[in-house]
């Protein structure tokens, strides 16, 4: 074999492999797209129609298979404990992102609201993982670590700052906030998620 041929061949199989890369690389992004696609249309659809929704009727909504939304969540369990295990995840971006805000009170009060928020949204879905013998405490024990670390240090820096009382603990403040939530779905009591969080938001307030 000539130098130019072994150099052409060379060169043809460094293409070929670069090639093989960058459609690896798209079929991951496609999967991760798609993965995305069918978590917030399942959201949407068990919110709309309740967690007995078929579902064939999340592939729809997510412009997706029946096949694909399978192959990324094999049961429904497993699609319940992805929305959660996702939006804790998000949860914690959201807190470590606030951590450094300029105002660390607004910054502490900000983030308590979107965890009430998405407390009592996917209140159903921990419910439901409950009732099919999924511990998700369990689960997503270091995710569960990884968002008391965070508000920890959003607690922290609001206290130092003097916007927030100095005798709550993090643990205090989390059940403050789930217990808000879990309040508000009693019909009987008639008060909404919101106004709730804005309560326990007050109280940690410190009192000049």
């Amino acid at each position: 074999m000539s130098t130019a041929s072994g150099a052409d061949t060379a060169t043809a199989t460094s293409t070929a492999s670069s090639e093989g890369v960058t459609s690896v690389r798209r079929m991951r992004a496609d999967a991760v797209k798609n993965r995305r696609r069918i978590l917030d249309a399942a959201e949407a659809v068990f919110a709309d129609e309740g967690l007995s929704a078929p579902i064939d009727v999340v592939a729809e909504r997510a412009g997706v298979g029946v096949g694909t939304l399978y192959r990324h969540f094999p049961t429904k369990e497993a699609l319940f404990e992805a929305i959660v295990t996702t939006r804790l995840q998000e949860l914690v971006d959201s807190a470590d992102a606030a951590s450094t805000a300029d105002d660390p009170g607004e910054a502490l009060f900000s983030f308590l609201r979107t965890f009430g928020s998405q407390a009592s949204a996917k209140h159903d879905v921990i419910d439901a993982l409950a009732v099919a013998g999924v511990d998700v405490k369990s689960r997503c024990a270091s995710t569960f670590e990884d968002l008391q670390a965070a508000i920890r240090r959003l607690l922290d820096r609001a206290t130092a700052s003097g916007a927030v009382r100095d005798d709550v603990t993090t643990a205090e403040v989390i059940g403050l906030v789930v217990g808000a939530c879990h309040a508000a779905e009693q019909p009987s009591l008639g008060v909404t998620p919101d106004r709730m969080i804005e309560v326990v938001c007050d109280g940690l307030r410190r009192r000049v």
